[in-house]
């Protein structure tokens, strides 16, 4: 019996030590997963600005097709990288991340107006706890997807950004399944690794307080900022100086 269990005791002392090294290591990946309606490009001027201070940043552009999909599709790229991660992930990728964040080489979360889910609690059961201000949301004929009204995105997901720059975003959103907003999150890795939460205290996409009452549950160090639910976006220094932040301490 005894040599039986040495060798299930030596993989979790070596999982273990690969977790302590990634949180003890220089973190220079930043793995950013958008969230539901807006895609990856919407985080350029943010990239540009965490780029030039060092960092090596990487976009996931996930299907949001399914909550495993997700995070499938974000393990794809942690495996390419190089030592530890920050995981980033806005919105709905909050659920994402939390998931995909319990690998030993990422080093810690940066939640950005964005879902901190407890085992066994979907999107929507969060969303539905504190309702948001907007509710442009329409599913699409096949019932199987849900997009944001156009007519209404500029209010209710990017207020603070130029007209033309919200319009486009309306226009090339990424529809969500349902699927994957009724998902029930597993064991969340706030629970074993560093978090920071930005809420945006402008959001009408995700309540505020919602935001504020998740971070607080997680023991998250929270940054407000007068923004729009795509602070990323239209406050993308201010965004990039906590994940910045979150990569430094995220090593000590």
């Amino acid at each position: 019996m005894h040599h039986r269990l040495m060798p299930k005791f030596a993989l979790a002392v070596a999982t273990a030590l690969i977790a302590f090294a990634a949180q003890a290591a220089e973190v220079k990946n930043i793995v950013i997963v958008h969230g539901a309606l807006a895609d990856g490009s919407a985080w350029r001027r943010a990239t540009d600005i965490l780029e030039s201070r060092g960092f090596n940043v990487t976009i996931v552009q996930e299907p949001i097709t399914s909550l495993a999909d997700d995070v499938a599709a974000t393990n794809r790229v942690l495996d390419l990288q190089q030592g530890p991660s920050l995981l980033v992930g806005h919105s709905y990728s909050g659920m994402v991340i939390s998931e995909a964040g319990n690998r030993p080489d990422v080093a810690g979360l940066v939640y950005v107006a964005a879902f901190q889910p407890e085992k066994g609690e979907s999107l929507l059961d969060l969303a539905g706890s504190k309702p948001p201000a907007g509710n442009g949301i329409k599913p699409t004929k096949d019932g199987a997807f849900l997009y944001l009204d156009p007519a209404v995105f500029g209010q209710d997901f990017a207020g603070d950004l130029p007209r033309g720059d919200a319009a486009f975003m309306a226009r090339s959103q990424v529809f969500a399944a349902k699927a994957a907003f009724a998902a029930k999150a597993g064991e969340p890795a706030w629970k074993t690794k560093k978090s920071w939460s930005i809420v945006a205290t402008q959001d009408r996409s995700i309540n505020p307080d919602l935001e504020r009452d998740m971070a607080k549950r997680a023991g998250s160090a929270v940054t407000e900022i007068a923004a729009s639910h795509a602070v990323f976006a239209s406050q993308p220094e201010k965004v990039a100086d906590v994940i910045e932040q979150a990569a430094r301490q995220s090593a000590k």
